[in-house]
Order: C-alpha cells, then sequence, then structure tokens
C-alpha cells in the first residue's frame, strides 16, 4: 500500500525553498524519483519518493503552489525536509512544468483544477509561450 504524505510547511530563504513534512519520519532511505504525478481530486501535485521496496506520494496541496511558482522562478532544486533527511527534489521542474503545460486548456483534470493550475502558475506558462 503507498503511503501518501502532505507537504506542511515551506519556507523560502533568498533562493532556497525548502518544503517540510511534519509527519513521523520513515525507518527507510528515501530518494527523490524525480516524478510527479496530478491529484486533481485533491488539487494537489505529487511528487514520487522512492523507499526501494515502494512509493510514497507527497501532495503538494495548493497552499503551496505559490513556493512551487518561486522554485520555478529562481530555478534553484528545491529541497525537502522529513525528520533528518534532507534531499534536492531532482527533475522538479522538469516535472512540474510539464505537468502544468499539459493541464493548461484541458478539462479533462477537471475545471476547478485546471483554472486553479492555470491561475497560479500563469507567468510559469507566459514565459514558455
Amino acid at each position: 500500500m503507498h503511503k501518501f504524505v502532505a507537504i506542511k510547511k515551506t519556507e523560502i530563504t533568498g533562493n532556497e525553498i525548502e518544503f517540510t513534512i511534519e509527519e513521523t519520519e520513515p525507518t527507510e532511505a528515501l530518494e527523490a524519483s524525480g516524478q510527479m504525478l496530478t491529484d486533481s481530486d485533491n488539487q494537489a501535485f505529487v511528487y514520487l519518493l522512492d523507499t526501494g521496496t515502494d512509493y510514497i506520494y507527497v501532495q503538494f496541496a495548493i497552499h503551496t503552489w505559490p513556493a512551487m511558482t518561486k522554485a520555478l522562478e529562481v530555478k534553484n532544486v528545491p529541497l525537502l525536509k522529513w525528520g533528518k533527511q534532507i534531499m534536492p527534489l531532482s527533475e522538479f521542474h522538469e516535472e512540474l512544468l510539464m505537468l502544468v503545460d499539459n493541464i493548461e486548456g484541458n478539462d479533462n483534470y477537471g475545471e476547478e483544477f485546471r483554472t486553479a493550475v492555470e491561475q497560479t502558475f500563469h507567468e510559469a506558462l507566459a514565459s514558455r509561450s
């Protein structure tokens, strides 16, 4: 069974973006998978962490999106902090931009999610046109 965790806190310091999970840290070592999905029902982007035997789904709910747009703007790879583990979220920019591009004008994700993405990520979308 897959585990779902949510980003609870974001911290922006200069050009550094850090997302924090405030749940009990898993015992296994985690690796950033470089893969991101969407969860349009919960209006979230989901980054996959690899435990070696399974994935942990990290949900970036709508309250984290401003920090996600800032991460795209500053180009630095954002960090994920979970307990003592701190890891760069590899492929974050590429995966997020691919999803945002795909969501733009696409009601297959649901109108509410599509509209929220278009409004929040309008600058990222405009800069890619």
